[in-house]
């Protein structure tokens, strides 16, 4: 068997990222979301936070910025991580599936979909992956620039996706599963479409299921997690329906527009608390417990942590 051959024929003929070719549209779209909420600002209330689907020159710019820089980071990621999972299909895998049969494109897009819960359920609940995440959920604004606001490390994905080629699913179909996820999840980034018929609403992540997951509000936190199908989340107990308008951002407000700052702020913070830790179990604690997580002594109510910054 010439298995030179069998590593070679696994990698697509063309390694592009079907989320370049996403990209004019994605700001052809907030383009006009922009302009729509330019034009209706006048006709929202004013309050003291920002009005449903508004924009904020800076902070648009700021998670643009950071899209930009994550469609590289991301790139040479993904790139590497193809490279393994053509070792995993061609070498470990027990069978592998047709990539010309319609139940592999089913397995592949929901199985990532699964692998996506999955990770981002840890994500939210692991502080040093939490670091990770937490730049995406830094925005108080909620629209289609904050789609754009992606992480710059990856790796967590990349090795939970490891399973599919091992499942004998095709490397380039993993790939091409994760692009179509992102893809999808560009749309439900905004507060310009309400609720939904109910059976789409049952079955698939929307705007309004995705605008409680990045709701700071205490019955908010830590709910729906999936990525296009939300019945991960009615299956695994994680679901929350939207019931009054989310307050946007972090418990704890990172107030800056320095992308750089805003990738790492959870990452020295995680590095403070380990250091000043005299006990290995609470730097420990600090490192891997969920985000808020303090030593027994230090502890306060959960609903006092974790609610604190909340407005009136």
């Amino acid at each position: 068997m010439d298995w030179s051959r069998t590593f070679a024929d696994v990698l697509p003929p063309l390694m592009h990222d079907p989320v370049m070719y996403a990209v004019p549209f994605f700001l052809l779209l907030l383009a006009i979301e922009w302009a729509a909420a330019r034009k209706l600002a006048h006709e929202e209330d004013r309050v003291e936070r920002p009005p449903a689907g508004a924009y904020s020159k800076p902070d648009a710019w700021t998670s643009v910025s950071m899209g930009a820089v994550s469609v590289l980071t991301s790139g040479v990621l993904n790139f590497i991580a193809l490279l393994g999972y053509a070792a995993l299909y061609a070498y470990v895998a027990p069978w592998q599936l047709p990539a010309n049969a319609w139940y592999t494109w089913v397995i592949a897009i929901v199985g990532v979909d699964l692998m996506y819960y999955v990770y981002h359920r840890i994500a939210h609940r692991v502080r040093l992956i939490w670091a990770t995440h937490q730049a995406h959920h830094s925005s108080q604004y909620f629209n289609f620039a904050t789609a754009l606001r992606q992480k710059w490390n990856i790796s967590g994905d990349v090795f939970l996706r490891a399973v599919l080629p091992l499942l004998g699913v095709p490397p380039w179909m993993v790939f091409a599963s994760f692009s179509i996820n992102l893809i999808y999840q560009f749309w439900i980034h905004t507060e310009r479409i309400e609720k939904l018929w109910a059976p789409i609403e049952f079955i698939f992540n929307t705007p309004s299921h995705h605008r409680v997951h990045h709701g700071m509000d205490q019955q908010y936190l830590d709910k729906n997690y999936g990525g296009i199908f939300i019945l991960w989340d009615r299956l695994f107990g994680t679901f929350q329906p939207e019931t009054v308008r989310p307050h946007y951002g972090l418990t704890k407000q990172v107030d800056t527009y320095n992308i750089w700052t805003l990738q790492t702020y959870e990452y020295m913070a995680i590095l403070r608390d380990v250091r000043r830790a005299r006990r290995w179990r609470d730097k420990l604690g600090y490192a891997f417990g969920p985000p808020g997580w303090e030593p027994a002594e230090r502890r306060v109510p959960d609903d006092a942590r974790r609610g604190q910054e909340l407005p009136a």
